[in-house]
């Protein structure tokens, strides 16, 4: 689930598929945020107060799992928005979001959210449509981490990172890696070691270039092209 053309200029995929007239109107009811890295926009069990649709930031969907671990289980980016429980009527968040990627983003609010998708059929089709496709990465990420090398999950992560940041340069420690994937770090490091070895990636000062695309594109394991393919086939 990523965009078609990496690191070209953004808006949100998900508003431009609306009539001119429906994305006017939706964007009336936004107001324009900058997100900080590393800002948590919620916890798990947290009021939600607002969506939002990313243009040049991403969002972390996060499951904590004990104290000192968690798993991303989940990326919002501007192929889509964060606020799914909002769409279904739901304004508790089950999840921790954690901006990765700082950036703008459109930000409305769950009253107004749920007024304009009920007031808009497009929008309402656009949204449900997401909502199958954040399902579907959702049950892939769970197959991949229980049966894919770290080495395929690690690809896969730095594929769909810099499809969100629209640049193949993701900057990141290991230790922080090892957090999102919900290994050791050990194992991380060991596993960009090797993609390093190949040629696919450089690693210097908590940086990573992605400098073979089309190489680290075959090192990830099935489920970023199953991604990619879920995004086009819900929204033919």
């Amino acid at each position: 689930m990523a965009a078609s053309a990496p690191f070209a200029s953004v808006s949100n995929r998900l508003l431009d598929r609306l009539s001119r007239e429906d994305r006017t109107r939706v964007l009336e009811s936004c107001e324009a945020q900058d997100l900080e890295f590393s800002q948590v926009l919620a916890q798990p069990g947290d009021a939600m107060e607002f969506a939002y649709f990313p243009t040049g930031s991403f969002i972390s969907l996060l499951v904590p799992m004990g104290s000192q671990s968690a798993l991303e289980v989940s990326l919002a980016g501007n192929e889509g928005f964060y606020g799914v429980p909002l769409a279904l009527g739901i304004a508790i968040s089950p999840v921790q979001a954690l901006v990765q990627g700082s950036g703008t983003a459109w930000r409305i609010s769950a009253a107004r959210l749920r007024r304009e998708m009920a007031r808009l059929p497009g929008l309402r089709d656009c949204i449900d449509r997401y909502i199958h496709v954040v399902m579907s990465q959702v049950i892939q990420t769970a197959g991949c981490t229980r049966y894919h090398l770290i080495e395929q999950r690690l690809a896969r992560w730095l594929l769909m990172t810099a499809d969100r940041a629209h640049r193949p340069v993701v900057p990141i420690t290991h230790e922080f890696l090892a957090y999102m994937l919900g290994v050791r770090r050990v194992g991380i490091t060991e596993a960009a070691l090797a993609l390093q070895a190949r040629g696919l990636i450089a690693y210097t000062r908590g940086v990573v270039t992605i400098v073979d695309r089309r190489g680290l594109e075959r090192a990830a394991c099935p489920c970023y092209r199953l991604d990619l393919a879920n995004y086009e086939l819900a929204f033919q």
